[in-house]
């Protein structure tokens, strides 16, 4: 018996771009740091949520859902880089996790009323998102080839990644 395809209306439903346009990650990334700052000033339960929201978005599905993304891509790369530097799509869309992972963890600690120690979570936020942004150090991308060599993350997740540097 053969396999059914999935449904045109499902298929790439959550799927992350690969390549990626790292002119399109790196001005993600300034954006992110705008709202960053933006709320550890408001110091508010919602515009965490709202920064939260953002990665959750990217993690789904790169640019796509993502109005920070869609923004990137559209408006932004063409306008204001005009460069194209494709880079493998799974260690930016694990560092979009990364970047869930912290606001997720700012938006529990705003609520739980801990202000300050979401200040915090997202400043450190700002520093990777401004690595990014700057300099085109992404540190999502490392953490995820040193666990692709640990074998942790397979090889067949990203070749293009487990091979880079060898």
């Amino acid at each position: 018996m053969a396999l059914e395809e999935a449904p045109t209306w499902h298929r790439g439903l959550l799927d992350f771009p690969n390549p990626v346009n790292d002119y399109a990650a790196r001005s993600t990334a300034g954006l992110v740091i705008v709202l960053a700052a933006v709320s550890i000033v408001v110091n508010q339960p919602w515009l965490y949520a709202v920064l939260a929201l953002g990665f959750t978005l990217r993690v789904a599905g790169g640019p796509r859902y993502s109005p920070f993304g869609r923004l990137a891509v559209h408006v932004i790369v063409p306008q204001v880089w005009k460069k194209t530097k494709t880079v493998p799509g799974p260690p930016k869309r694990f560092a979009q996790t990364i970047g869930l992972a912290f606001s997720g963890t700012a938006l529990v600690l705003s609520l739980l009323g801990f202000g300050l120690a979401a200040q915090i979570v997202v400043g450190a936020l700002i520093g990777a998102a401004f690595l990014e942004f700057a300099f085109g150090l992404c540190l999502g991308c490392i953490g995820f080839g040193l666990l692709q060599r640990a074998g942790t993350i397979p090889e067949s997740v990203c070749e293009a990644c487990y091979n880079f540097g060898r």
